[in-house]
């Protein structure tokens, strides 16, 4: 006689074995949870406005010091003036001031970091001129640019040696 002995001993119960998972309320309450934390960090990586307003007068202050060397290497005087929406640079010709049209670096921009207004000012001197003119020697004259906005102002300052800082 031949005898199976594996098959008497082993018995697989199949209603004994229970299936495990997440209910409906379970996953409800993740849901929540994951879309409160969602909605959190999304409110906390907004960004600052006045950091916005810093790095536009640090992109600016970089922009004068450019134009400053540009204006020694091309031997034309630059000018640099705010217009409605943003801000330019000309270059001065035979014919007067010329917008560099072509000038990747210093071609017009508009503003950002919710600029709202501007003001040039020469230390020592009550006139408010509308632009500031980088000349073709490497001292010029020491000039204060303050850009507003709703959140502040951001001060740049030149000291005539043709770097600018961000105060």
């Amino acid at each position: 006689m031949f005898m199976n002995r594996g098959s008497s001993s082993r018995r697989v119960r199949f209603g004994a074995a229970r299936v495990r998972g997440f209910t409906l309320l379970e996953m409800m309450v993740v849901l929540v949870i994951a879309g409160l934390l969602v909605s959190l960090a999304s409110v906390s990586l907004t960004r600052n406005p006045r950091t916005d307003l810093n790095e536009q007068a640090q992109r600016l202050a970089l922009l004068f010091e450019s134009a400053s060397d540009e204006a020694q290497v091309r031997a034309r005087p630059i000018a640099w003036q705010p217009v409605t929406g943003g801000y330019r640079f000309d270059m001065r010709t035979e014919d007067g001031w010329r917008p560099l049209l072509r000038d990747d670096l210093l071609r017009q921009r508009g503003w950002e970091g919710g600029v709202t207004d501007v003001t040039i000012d020469y230390p020592g001197s009550s006139v408010h001129p509308d632009r500031i003119v980088f000349g073709v020697e490497s001292i010029g004259q020491a000039v204060t640019v303050t850009l507003f906005s709703a959140v502040g102002r951001a001060t740049i300052v030149g000291t005539g040696n043709g770097r600018y800082e961000v105060r």
